[in-house]
């Protein structure tokens, strides 16, 4: 349980974009013997190997190919890569009074309080022109550089009495106050990705928190960090997929998507046509036809995994009064009689007769009946990809802040039942009949 905490919490310290996350999961899956496959190229696939492929350096897709094809299906996790931030403006820099603040725009919704008053840099992708091409280099700035101050009390009376923020007044990070000059902001850029300023031809930067990633509380109960929501769960499910020993008898396919914070409709998001096209492309990698695909994808099942809210100990009447889940009491079913989840009986049942199995504790989360919830990308993908699907997570605090809370003892919970998923076959014969083969 601690060496897989530990290593989660690496893997959302060094994953400060999207980007990040990738690359990442790239050097991940290829240390666990996964070959890298260009969506540009023609694939060659052969049974018992296992690839991967990546959409716009920020969303991911491997697949393992069992030996043993004789009930091909796919088995699939689903998660995304992105999580609510600031973005850079394409001219960033602003000039008044002194100061040279960074104009940004909100990037999904976050609270913005949390971005305040702590020290900030910037993370995410520099488009370089390299002689006749154009390559993207990422970027981290591994130093404390900008900071979003609060207005001083004694200026702002009101504050604790509730604040609406202004985004383009109030959330703007301070990046000099006369040491450097407009121009020293593109000579940063260029100075950590090795290029010249006039070979910079775009870039895609997020702020990021610099508060490092950690297991607090006195019996080290508590993970924290930035980005839990949802690197939690894309860490937590390719780790089962890239260690798992593929038994299912057919395929066994990990995604993360870019994205998701705003909607998924994007060419990498959940929304596109990404999964899709690669399914499609192993069908007809493998020898089979269209038949065989839609018999396939009718005896698949999917796991949208993307965390829940736990129960806040400060306002225990925001969630359901026994709906509900908390921190370090195993994995979360989520359901909605709206669909902004995907999960009904015949997936939870699913879901509900592995975690058994696993020896995996298992919670719920229903939202209560007179708040709205927000949505993930389970039922997103299933308007390309229709499939039995079920929404999990893991429980955690503060959602959307820039420092959010999760529990220590969930990741390993999470992990030995993605593993158990990816271990063992699930037959599925329509919403009547269904195994969990051992």
């Amino acid at each position: 349980m601690e060496k897989i905490t530990n290593n989660l919490l690496t893997f959302m310290q060094e994953s400060p974009s999207p980007y990040h996350a990738i690359d990442n999961l790239r050097k991940m899956f290829i240390a666990d013997g996964f070959e890298e496959l260009k969506e540009s190229e023609t694939w060659n696939l052969v049974k018992g190997k296992k690839y991967f492929t990546v959409r716009n350096e920020s969303s991911f897709i491997a697949f393992d190919i069992s030996e043993d094809l004789s009930n091909y299906h796919y088995q699939i996790t689903a998660a995304h890569s992105d999580s609510p931030t600031y973005k850079l403006k394409e001219i960033p820099d602003l000039e008044n009074d002194g100061y040279i603040k960074l104009n940004v725009e909100g990037y999904g919704g976050m609270i913005a309080s949390t971005w305040m008053d702590r020290p900030l840099s910037l993370a995410g992708r520099v488009l370089v022109n390299d002689g006749n091409k154009i390559e993207a280099r990422n970027l981290n700035i591994d130093k404390d550089i900008l900071v979003i101050p609060n207005v001083a009390i004694h200026l702002n009376r009101d504050v604790n009495k509730g604040y609406a923020f202004n985004n383009q007044v109030d959330l703007l990070p301070l990046f000099s106050a006369g040491a450097l000059k407009k121009e020293d902001f593109y000579q940063m850029l260029a100075d950590n990705v090795n290029c010249e300023v006039d070979q910079i031809l775009g870039h895609d930067l997020f702020l990021y928190s610099r508060i490092e990633s950690r297991i607090w509380g006195y019996n080290d109960e508590f993970i924290g960090s930035s980005r839990i929501d949802n690197l939690e769960c894309t860490y937590l499910s390719a780790r089962a997929m890239s260690n798992a020993k593929n038994n299912a008898g057919g395929i066994n396919v990990f995604c993360t998507f870019d994205n998701e914070e705003v909607g998924s409709g994007t060419k990498q998001g959940a929304g596109s046509t990404f999964l899709f096209d690669v399914l499609k492309r192993i069908n007809s990698c493998l020898g089979y036809d269209d038949q065989d695909y839609c018999s396939a994808i009718a005896r698949s099942f999917m796991l949208s995994c993307d965390n829940a809210h736990a129960v806040h100990p400060n306002h225990p009447e925001k969630t359901d009064v026994v709906n509900h889940s908390f921190i370090n009491k195993g994995v979360v079913i989520k359901y909605s009689a709206n669909q902004k989840y995907t999960t009904d009986a015949v997936s939870a049942a699913i879901v509900n007769l592995m975690a058994k199995k696993a020896g995996v504790n298992m919670q719920v989360f229903v939202n209560r009946s007179d708040m709205t919830g927000g949505s993930t990308l389970g039922n997103i993908s299933n308007a390309q990809v229709s499939l039995n699907s079920a929404d999990i997570g893991l429980p955690q605090l503060a959602m959307h802040s820039s420092f959010e809370t999760a529990g220590s003892k969930d990741a390993q919970m999470m992990l030995d039942l993605l593993t158990y998923f990816f271990e063992h076959q699930i037959k599925i014969d329509g919403a009547k009949a269904f195994e969990v083969v051992e």
